[in-house]
């Protein structure tokens, strides 16, 4: 047998083997959600097709040609009872691009497609895109909501890094093929993490957002926003509000951001966010939830205080450390919830819950109480009640 065809039988074993594994909840827990014990997706559920010349004359050596960097922050949705998501990869060339893994159960055996997304370009060039957000709109089509970052052209020269950043849209009936919109306009400078909402408001479209004033930097942001657009082919935001504001010493006082489409349940609408905060080791991201009114989206009516999921273990460590970040979920008809988030921008994981468990968990865990007296005082409230019933 040549290296060639031992090489490829050995990563071909190899990589079946990590499809087809099984994936397990993890027990204990804090009756929120599960976490799962294996990543969902990562760079090695990349299809060797997208990697390694095939054709032996050309590489004897069955050596890698194009390598993948990491596979994170997916979109999700589920279509004729499969669950897919839109994942971002990125290379080793660090430029990132969409691609689609399917699965059955949710949990385990995503399969990436065979091609990535091609993904149309506008008469300006994406350099990099990435993090889309998937709502199947009650307009009929499936939009694809995305960051599109191009180099900053008011940079002083020789500076490589600034950059601008805005929404990108596009949309599709089948996952397939995609036709793309104009970018988002909008007031602000800078714009990420910008959700569609499924439904019209008041006959509009409507867009959670983030304005930023600089790349990295929220400056004046002052967190998640919402806006109304006439249309979703030119969208344009006139007026921007803030509907869930950063803090002082939270877990979003650097910045926050929407995740996915809300949920919609028969209490309101059940968010999933980001929050960050800075620390002596760089920022930490984690996700926290909360709930808008059923028929005013962009009015909150329950803040439950700190974090839904913060990154443990493996989940620390990666090419940007101590971030969870999601930008997709499912709800099922029969209520059950899946959290697609990655860690670190390295790997996909996958925490199970339903509506009734979140609505449990946001209507009745108290808002941070803002002050380590108060939240002595909250704590203790707490224990008192417990001690009452012993």
């Amino acid at each position: 047998m040549s290296l060639f065809e031992e090489r490829k039988n050995l990563l071909t074993e190899r990589y079946e083997s990590l499809i087809t594994r099984r994936n397990e909840v993890v027990s204990g827990g804090n009756g929120i959600y599960d976490r799962y014990k294996h990543p969902i997706l990562t760079a090695e559920h990349a299809p060797l097709i997208w990697k390694y010349d095939f054709n032996p004359e050309t590489n004897p050596y069955f050596m890698e040609r194009i390598g993948v960097n990491g596979v994170f922050n997916p979109g999700a949705i589920q279509l004729n009872g499969k669950f897919y998501l839109v994942a971002r990869v990125e290379g080793v060339d660090r430029k990132s691009f969409f691609a689609i893994a399917e699965s059955d159960n949710g949990v385990d055996g995503f399969r990436f497609w065979d091609k990535p997304v091609v993904l149309p370009e506008t008469d300006v060039p994406d350099t990099n895109v990435y993090d889309m957000r998937l709502v199947q709109h009650e307009d009929g089509w499936i939009y694809g909501l995305f960051c599109t970052e191009r180099k900053d052209p008011d940079a002083p020269r020789g500076d490589l890094s600034s950059a601008v950043a805005q929404c990108g849209i596009a949309r599709t009936k089948d996952l397939i093929t995609w036709e793309r919109l104009a970018d988002l306009k909008t007031a602000s400078p800078q714009q990420r993490n910008v959700v569609l909402h499924p439904e019209f408001v008041d006959g509009k479209y409507a867009f959670y957002t983030r304005p930023q004033d600089g790349f990295i930097d929220t400056g004046s942001g002052g967190g998640i926003g919402w806006g109304l657009s006439d249309t979703i082919e030119n969208a344009v935001i006139e007026k921007e509000i803030i509907i869930d504001e950063r803090f002082y010493h939270t877990i979003k006082e650097v910045k926050n951001g929407q995740g996915p489409a809300p949920i919609k349940t028969e209490r309101g609408w059940l968010h999933i966010a980001h929050g960050v905060r800075n620390t002596a080791a760089g920022l930490r991201y984690v996700l926290y939830a909360f709930l808008s009114d059923l028929e005013k989206p962009y009015e909150v009516t329950h803040r439950p205080g700190g974090h839904l999921i913060a990154p443990e273990g493996e989940e620390r460590v990666g090419d940007v450390s101590n971030v969870v970040f999601c930008n997709g979920i499912i709800a099922t008809d029969n209520g059950e919830v899946y959290i697609y988030y990655a860690s670190s921008d390295t790997r996909i994981h996958v925490a199970a819950t339903t509506v009734d468990r979140l609505l449990d968990y946001v209507v009745n865990t108290p808002e941070d109480a803002m002050r380590s007296f108060a939240c002595v005082e909250q704590r203790i409230g707490l224990v008192e009640r417990n001690l009452s019933l012993k």
